[in-house]
């Protein structure tokens, strides 16, 4: 069982805090986002194109009426190639993650089985094709394998935490060779990306899901946190072939996720290849 030691103890106190009547607007405006999610249901029988640029506006309003802004770094897409299957591996910090990723591009997702029972976002997830791992049943990992290997052939973007459990943001875990195994069995590259939460400029753990948090306590903190920006650093796709087996495949994606250095970041930033995603709804807080 992956276990990280980012504890209570990791989360700092915020720099700046929004007032009591951000907080309820954000709380309200978050809401609502969640539950116009449900026609999300019409959106999925829209042709593709049209389909993903609705999922992922929707994805991205949730996240700015959570007071979080979104900055995507490198390309603008997980695919390459369109119609080809990528596994799309990153760190994992939160559970802003995965509207994080699919705000940049709906990809089918690996998660933990506690997030299908979720109000409203589980169901949501679901329905954009999340794949459920049991962490408490990983006899069935191999099945979780064959079932990712054939999604990637027939031409998904399937994403992976691959640390396997959720991290502080200022620390990061070694990611665990498993489920690499799937884009080895289907012959597709693999994408690291890295997720940042800032501060004004700074890295934040504030966001992180960590510890004894529950649901709702990481809510409530995110809610009261002023200026935070989730960064998606899409990184260079690691080949087929390049791995001879999964913990190779899965070291080298490590290793080009930590050259993603404090520095690195902060040029990053400043470069041209950085852009903000729009805003898509009036509500936003």
């Amino acid at each position: 069982m992956p276990a990280s030691p980012c504890g209570d103890g990791c989360v700092a106190s915020a720099p700046r805090t929004a007032g009591k009547v951000r907080q309820a607007w954000r709380a309200f405006t978050a809401v609502t986002a969640l539950l116009c999610g449900v026609w999300l249901a019409f959106a999925l029988l829209l042709p593709g194109k049209q389909r993903e640029s609705v999922v992922r506006l929707w994805f991205h309003a949730v996240l700015r009426a959570f007071g979080v802004r979104l900055e995507v770094h490198g390309p603008k897409r997980f695919q390459a190639v369109p119609q080809r299957g990528v596994l799309v591996a990153s760190n994992h910090v939160s559970w802003l993650d995965e509207l994080a990723i699919d705000a940049v591009q709906p990809i089918k997702l690996v998660a933990k089985k506690d997030i299908k029972s979720w109000p409203v976002l589980g169901r949501i997830i679901t329905a954009v094709g999340t794949v459920y791992l049991d962490r408490e049943r990983l006899r069935e990992l191999p099945k979780t394998v064959e079932e990712l290997a054939a999604t990637l052939r027939g031409g998904s973007a399937v994403g992976i935490h691959a640390e396997g459990t959720t991290w502080c943001g200022l620390a990061s875990g070694r990611y665990k060779p498993a489920l690499f195994q799937a884009a080895l069995d289907a012959g597709v590259p693999v994408r690291p990306i890295v997720l940042r939460y800032r501060v004004d400029g700074h890295v934040s753990t504030q966001p992180a899901f960590i510890g004894s948090d529950t649901l709702v306590d990481s809510i409530r903190r995110v809610l009261r946190v002023k200026g935070l920006t989730v960064e998606v650093h899409v990184l260079d796709e690691i080949a087929p072939g390049r791995a001879a087996d999964r913990r190779e495949l899965a070291k080298l994606a490590k290793e080009q996720s930590n050259r993603l250095t404090s520095t690195e970041l902060e040029v990053a930033r400043s470069t041209g290849d950085t852009h903000r995603a729009p805003a898509v709804s009036p509500l936003v807080a």
